[in-house]
């Protein structure tokens, strides 16, 4: 399936609440390592429009996904790329792929107007819990560390009855968080 929409919830923790959720409820103590590279135009069209381009590396396996905003969630859509094409985009010479592409070609967006900004780098930890998935993820990024909380959930009400509930019941007070993206994003920006 190239498109899927995302029912998400997030909560940035302290490392304190990180190891408390890693040791209390079922996660595996050894993560699986992911990498995200970030795409944008230099005018950041794609943050113009709520958008977000990355490509993800999970165990030599490679996709490229748009998240863009959705009435539920958001639409992502996926093309798989070969480690030769991730060269090419990381080397400045993206190619446009049929997915993706149809949704940037929404924008007037060419993948050549595209700039890679850098990379991201996640520890991650997954649990089926309650109905949804539970997701533990420690980030590595420009020198930035940060520690967060995912719940990915078939529906709005089961996500924010789940996300809320756990909240509750480790007294971790809910936090704005922005997702990974806006979270490099910003770190750029810091002097």
């Amino acid at each position: 399936m190239a498109q899927e929409i995302e029912i998400e919830y997030k909560n940035i923790l302290t490392k304190k609440e990180f190891e408390l959720l890693l040791t209390t409820l079922p996660f595996s103590i050894e993560g699986k390592t992911q990498t995200n590279y970030y795409f944008e135009t230099k005018e950041f069209s794609l943050k113009s429009h709520g958008a977000a381009l990355r490509i993800r590396e999970k165990q030599g396996n490679y996709q490229l996904t748009l998240k863009e905003p959705n009435e539920t969630g958001l639409l992502e859509t996926h093309d798989t790329l070969s480690e030769v094409e991730v060269d090419q985009w990381l080397s400045g010479k993206p190619m446009a792929k049929q997915h993706t592409q149809h949704q940037l070609d929404k924008w007037n967006i060419s993948v050549s107007e595209l700039s890679y900004y850098g990379a991201l780098t996640t520890i991650r930890r997954e649990i089926r819990y309650k109905n949804v998935l539970l997701v533990l993820d420690y980030s590595t990024y420009n020198g930035q560390v940060d520690y967060e909380l995912e719940l990915e959930a078939p529906t709005e009400e089961v996500g924010e009855s789940v996300f809320q509930s756990l909240l509750k019941e480790f007294a971790i007070p809910e936090r704005k968080t922005p997702n990974k993206i806006q979270r490099f994003f910003q770190s750029l920006s810091k002097d």
